[in-house]
């Protein structure tokens, strides 16, 4: 970057704000419950959240350890 000009620079800059200006943009407070409602809508099937069944668990231990 040191090694262009003003012109360059603000060419750049002029330029990135025209790519900008097209986005649609959103309040955050919008944002924010639509992003709360679709994490709840999928609650109800996070293994993180509801745990997962014992018979389809890959990392149930099979067997106990017995010290004799």
């Amino acid at each position: 970057m040191e090694e262009l000009t003003d012109k360059d620079r603000l060419k750049m800059e002029v330029d990135q704000l025209r790519k900008e200006v097209t986005l649609e943009r959103m309040l955050v407070s919008k944002c924010a419950e639509e992003m709360k409602d679709y994490i709840e809508s999928l609650s109800a099937e996070d293994p993180l959240i509801k745990g997962i069944p014992e018979d389809k668990n890959p990392f149930k231990e099979k067997g106990g350890c017995i010290i004799s």
